[in-house]
Parts: structure tokens; C-alpha cells; sequence
């Protein structure tokens, strides 16, 4: 159910020495081309790297926060052609939900790196960083990295009684 999987999904950072499968990878981009889109243009694109010595160039792309990265065997690139829509920043942010949420169905631990808005070194931003490592377009933005392993760290999932039902608004604020 996806409820049980909301509640389980945690930021995971720690990942095993161990590959994932194909036949998973290809799950999780099949799930990321299904995600829904503003008037369905789909601008989103995603760069999925296994490349240890790429993903460790990538791990480098924030400081801090992405350093992480270099112990993943997979990292997803959710970027989107920014000249199609004014809404690509919603449409990418539910495909790479999307995409933790399957990783999350397969036994898979991920973790969301923030990239839009973040600076590799003071006058680079992370985009632009990421863009040239992959060789991204200039028309392409990057919303964020998507780290994808074996969790080699154990997290407790939510409890119901945690939520913060406060936030709940019914008919009216």
C-alpha cells in the first residue's frame, strides 16, 4: 500500500557496496517517464549514471550536501527543458518523488540532493557544475540529483501518531 511506503521512505545516505539490478533501474525510469505533467508536456529528461567516476564527480557538485553521493551505485539527474513550461519546476519535483517512491517499492534507499538555487563554488552554480560534467544542454535545468543504493543504515519509519495533523485544514483555513 502506499501509505505503508510514504511511511518508510526515509533520506538514506549510507548505501552498500553492491549493485542494483537492471531489470530495478529500468523499473525506477520507467516510473520517472510515467510521472504526470502540466498539460502533459513532460519537459523532464533524466540522466541515470552509474559511472563510479562520474558519480563522484557529481558527489562534489555542493559543499556541503552532496557528498554523500560518491558511495551510491546509482545517481538520477532529474533536469527538465525549462523553455516548455512554467510550471517544469512542479513537473520535475513529482517525477523525482516519483522516483524515490519506487526505489523506496524495490528495497531501495534514496536520497533527494537539492541542486536548483545551490552553488558548487561561489561564482558556479551546482546546475552549471552538474551540466558540465553530464553535458547537459544550456536550455536543460537541473532540479536535483536523486542518489539510489542498498541502504547499508536502518531508520525507523514515521508513526501515524507523529504526524502533525495541525497542518489539516477542512472547508476552510
Amino acid at each position: 500500500m502506499l501509505l505503508d511506503i510514504l511511511k518508510s521512505r526515509r533520506s538514506i545516505r549510507k548505501f552498500q557496496n553492491k549493485e542494483i539490478e537492471q531489470e530495478k533501474v529500468d523499473t525506477i525510469l520507467k516510473s520517472a517517464l510515467l510521472a504526470p505533467s502540466s498539460r502533459s508536456i513532460r519537459p523532464w529528461e533524466f540522466v541515470a549514471v552509474t559511472n563510479k567516476e562520474i558519480i563522484n564527480q557529481l558527489s562534489q557538485s555542493r559543499d556541503p550536501g552532496s557528498g554523500f553521493l560518491a558511495g551510491a551505485p546509482l545517481a538520477i539527474a532529474v533536469i527538465a527543458d525549462h523553455t516548455l513550461s512554467d510550471v517544469w519546476i512542479e513537473d520535475v519535483s513529482i517525477a523525482a518523488t516519483i522516483i524515490q517512491l519506487t526505489a523506496q517499492d524495490l528495497g531501495l534507499g534514496s536520497c533527494w540532493i537539492q541542486v536548483r538555487e545551490r552553488f558548487h563554488k561561489e561564482q558556479e552554480t551546482a546546475g552549471d557544475y552538474i551540466r558540465e560534467v553530464l553535458g547537459i544542454p544550456g536550455r536543460y535545468s537541473v532540479e536535483c540529483l536523486i542518489s539510489i543504493g542498498y541502504p547499508d543504515e536502518e531508520k525507523k519509519p514515521y508513526e501515524e501518531d507523529m504526524l502533525k495533523r495541525e497542518k489539516l485544514h477542512f472547508d476552510r483555513f
